[in-house]
């Protein structure tokens, strides 16, 4: 199995996130939650590992973390590991609870932590499970918009540092609910699916992590490394799915099965990490403003519907090589 490129390095921040495998479910109780909540704590004093922010879901997690030392896989993996065991202990079960190993996302530094720290809270909101973020008890939002006390491991001077005024809870309630409008254009930082800052930021991670050759088992470092051609990939792509690229181009609406096609070609555009969605847009003939909602709207189906993500996987395989 391929491995997720990992860069390290003291002081690194990451948005760190891991399903259940096969999609089941990593909580079964409150108890469940807790446990996980625990050992975060343990994460902090065994790894010297700082949690910024975090939302647990049903079958997935959030974190927001910090590393003092150049160890994230150490320390994930020994959380992954202790909590898996003590999860199926306590729930008489077996076998692997995550799916794979766990994703990581670096982060270029503490100004963009407010923006992730509200995507990560917005996650139950987003889901239709509550309808105000202070109703959900799993994640850490009440103790950045309202004065309930934080627990010892969790680190709340970063982002309380990057509000101004003179409440603070507020001043981060309001961030949260600006959020929702400016959630498409903070994936535009996103590069290469990977790294979440500037591009000189993904040119210094090359220039001081990045060797010349490629690392057969590291997609995403190669990803970084090679040469894209949108122009081939869409017609190659397109050919596979049996798709009218240049009448889509030059439609002024398109529904159903070839809006679906469509979509999938501008998800997996954005995900090579290359393109910025104006950019995405002209080789589509579509609006920056069009393709964040297709981008936002065709991530959500990846997730939660096995046909689309199982297409999308047979398109991306057509360029693995």
């Amino acid at each position: 199995m391929a491995r997720q490129w990992r860069i390290e390095y003291p002081g690194a921040l990451y948005h760190v996130m891991s399903r259940g495998n096969g999609g089941q479910d990593i909580f079964l109780s409150d108890d469940d939650r807790q446990l996980f909540l625990d050992l975060l704590g343990t994460l902090r004093d065994q790894y010297n590992v700082e949690v910024h922010a975090y939302v647990l879901m049903g079958n997935h997690y959030h974190l927001l973390l910090k590393t003092n030392e150049a160890n994230l896989s150490k320390a994930m993996q020994w959380f992954g590991a202790t909590y898996t065991r003590k999860f199926n202990i306590k729930n008489n079960i077996g076998g692997h609870l995550f799916q794979g190993r766990f994703k990581s996302i670096i982060v270029e530094n503490d100004a963009y932590l407010i923006r992730l720290s509200c995507y990560i809270h917005r996650n139950p909101l987003r889901a239709g499970i509550v309808d105000r973020l202070t109703d959900y008890p799993w994640s850490s939002y009440r103790y950045y918009a309202y004065r309930k006390k934080a627990p010892a491991w969790l680190t709340t001077e970063a982002i309380w540092d990057q509000l101004s005024g003179e409440d603070l809870q507020k001043a981060y309630r309001l961030k949260a609910q600006l959020y929702a409008d400016e959630q498409n254009s903070v994936w535009e930082d996103v590069r290469h699916g990977l790294v979440y800052g500037s591009r000189d930021f993904v040119e210094d991670l090359k220039s001081r992590f990045l060797a010349d050759n490629r690392d057969e088992e590291l997609p995403q470092r190669n990803q970084i490394l090679r040469h894209h051609d949108p122009e081939q990939f869409l017609r190659k792509a397109a050919e596979y799915l049996a798709f009218d690229l240049e009448g889509a181009r030059s439609a002024s609406r398109i529904a159903g099965e070839e809006k679906e096609k469509r979509d999938t070609l501008i998800y997996l555009l954005r995900k090579t990490g290359r393109l910025s969605n104006r950019e995405i847009g002209r080789l589509m003939g579509l609006s920056y403003s069009m393709v964040s909602r297709v981008v936002s709207d065709f991530s959500g189906r990846v997730v939660d519907e096995k046909d689309i993500r199982e297409k999308v996987d047979q398109v991306r395989s057509l360029f693995e090589h």
